[in-house]
């Protein structure tokens, strides 16, 4: 299967502040792939660089055949879309408006065509009749739902999502998981995700990449149930066997 993401020999962190070494894996097309490890491991980092927020520190990272650089980053950004952990709604704007927000920066549809999009996109992820409700009405799974439609408006080949079972009870969270897996079938989306909520990962996951902080890298990669059943590593364990 085509890669549309390559790590090789990345170095991840912040301007001083190096957080991990040597990574190296790769992401299919249409896979739902998890980014998991304990707090300050790295994993948001990883994908903070995947999406072009800060820039690697070593080693090259490459999304959609293209080098993540200054002289590429926009028209990758062209190409994928992002749910951040709190949704980022716009709280001065319905639920309508904020989904219509990328088609009037990034299109040149007539406001009709922008109406009718964003409407069907709200439809697709159960929201049809939040059109005209502030991100203030709407609960925290509502909003989610919202982020996620505004991450589909441009029609990406890949969607990232930072934490987004992230307080939410269970049955919304399955929702959402739900929801993940429809697109993904319906779009043949591929799709980034941070969590370590281990339902949605056995759920929705095709493969993990495991962070460790103490290591400064990744120290697995593989199905869930790969990492679960065969992992040699006594943390690997430990994490997925938390549940048991």
């Amino acid at each position: 299967m085509e890669n549309v993401i390559e790590l090789e020999h990345v170095d991840a962190g912040y301007p001083g502040v190096k957080i991990l070494e040597d990574v190296s894996f790769s992401i299919r097309r249409g896979e739902i792939f998890v980014l998991l490890g304990g707090s300050g491991c790295g994993k948001s980092t990883i994908m903070r660089h995947m999406i072009g927020l800060n820039a690697v520190q070593g080693g090259v990272l490459r999304v959609l055949g293209m080098e993540m650089n200054r002289k590429n980053r926009s028209r990758i950004l062209r190409k994928i879309g992002v749910m951040y952990q709190s949704g980022a709604l716009f709280g001065s704007m319905t639920c309508l408006q904020n989904v219509m927000l990328p088609l009037e920066e990034f299109t040149r549809l007539r406001k009709k065509q922008r109406m009718d999009k964003a409407r069907e996109l709200l439809a697709q992820v159960g929201l049809a009749d939040a059109e005209s409700k502030m991100p203030s009405e709407i609960s925290g799974g509502m909003k989610k739902r919202v982020a996620i439609a505004r991450a589909l408006a441009l029609e990406p080949e890949i969607i990232f999502l930072d934490e987004p079972s992230a307080g939410l009870d269970p049955i919304t969270s399955s929702a959402l998981d739900d929801l993940i897996l429809q697109i993904r079938k319906d779009r043949g989306t591929t799709f980034v995700v941070v969590t370590h909520e281990l339902p949605s990962i056995f759920k929705i996951a095709d493969r993990c990449a495991m962070f460790d902080k103490a290591r400064r890298g990744m120290i697995a990669i593989g199905s869930p149930a790969e990492l679960r059943n065969s992992s040699d590593d006594q943390f690997v364990r430990r994490f997925f066997g938390r549940g048991s």
